[in-house]
């Protein structure tokens, strides 16, 4: 179902634009909507005694990591649209088995440890410290959405943002992440497509006979009823992992991911830009220019530990399509009553920047 603000209603009547206030009609393009997502999607809790010895060695570190987020499935049925996976790569399997962190502390909670040993791609935040997950293997994770699009066949598009981790820790016992090349990114993307299938609006099809993705989105990004049904990967990742992943694949050809490539170039449509405050007017000008822009509301515990909300009301202001947080439920860890959601019941709305009428979605 689909509420509509009727504030410009009668003006969008002298513009022949009426059918745009009504609920049949409703149909923006996908660049003129604003939705809320989850930071780190797949995250547990670090172990209370793993993460209290933590802080004693380096207290911003643990602040930092002391969330958590409700299984993947449940950020749907709330109303996230926006999902995050940091992968490592293992295709030997057994790589992460046994954390360092459950070593560290004298009575470790339960941990499943038999994905660690099947070969794949696994998911977790930071090796041998915050190793919790939801769903240890990508491949689980991509199970647990499809399973969950089976049962809401016309959902609102789910963007998927990729981090792929290979950077190491330079200290005693700690696992060395392989590096992610060429074959890593065809392994990676194999998975991807394989599983989610016809489900996966990939840079070939937003692209179509144009000659690069920025000449596509000049053109226009489809309509949100197009892409009903659909999840959309992005890799965030500038530099080597970038140009690594683009190699031999000039506007992203037969990849199963967008990037976060710089505006102007073939492969770039949609783009990771952090800090709302700093970068508000950098926002304005991509999301102006027919980009897409993920962007966070919070960071690192401090928002919700201090009820700040200047971060989440320049998120929001920007234009950024995409608003991501760690705290999207009615109460927080800290006490405070931050929180990033809109009315009850709303899981997107028109964008402020990009779209001349008032709307709200619930599905």
């Amino acid at each position: 179902m689909i509420r509509l603000v009727t504030l410009f209603c009668t003006m969008l009547f002298t513009l022949s634009l009426l059918a745009s206030c009504t609920s049949t009609t409703a149909n923006p393009a996908f660049n003129q909507l604003q939705f809320i997502g989850s930071h780190n999607s797949y995250k547990q809790a670090i172990d209370p005694e793993l993460l209290e010895q933590l802080a004693e060695s380096n207290s911003a570190l643990a602040a930092s990591l002391d969330y958590t987020h409700l299984p993947l499935n449940q950020q749907l049925d709330l109303g996230l649209r926006k999902l995050e996976l940091d992968v490592l790569d293992d295709p030997a399997g057994g790589l992460y088995q046994t954390p360092l962190g459950l070593r560290i502390i004298a009575a470790p909670s339960v941990y499943s440890s038999e994905p660690m040993l099947t070969p794949g791609f696994k998911v977790l935040h930071v090796q041998d410290i915050d190793f919790r997950s939801h769903c240890q293997l990508f491949s689980e994770c991509l199970a647990s959405l499809d399973a969950w699009s089976d049962t809401h066949p016309e959902h609102f598009p789910i963007v998927v943002t990729i981090n792929a981790k290979d950077d190491p820790i330079k200290r005693p016992g700690f696992v060395q992440p392989l590096l992610f090349n060429a074959d890593s990114w065809n392994r990676l993307d194999q998975v991807i497509k394989s599983t989610l299938g016809q489900k996966l609006y990939t840079p070939d099809d937003l692209r179509g006979s144009q000659s690069s993705l920025y000449a596509a989105i000049k053109k226009g990004w489809p309509a949100l009823n197009t892409l009903r049904g659909k999840f959309i990967f992005v890799l965030d990742h500038t530099g080597a992992k970038l140009e690594t992943y683009i190699e031999g694949h000039e506007a992203l050809r037969n990849r199963a991911m967008f990037v976060n490539a710089m505006e102007g170039t073939p492969e770039a449509a949609i783009r990771i830009i952090n800090d709302p405050v700093e970068q508000f007017d950098y926002i304005q000008t991509l999301v102006s220019q027919g980009y897409i822009v993920r962007t966070r509301a919070d960071a690192d515990t401090v928002e919700a530990r201090t009820g700040n909300t200047k971060r989440r009301s320049a998120a929001f202001r920007s234009g950024a399509q995409i608003i991501s947080t760690d705290y999207y439920q009615e109460k927080n860890q800290f006490g405070s009553d931050y929180k990033v959601m809109f009315s009850e019941g709303i899981i997107a709305r028109c964008n402020p920047v990009t779209s001349i009428i008032d709307c709200e979605f619930s599905n």
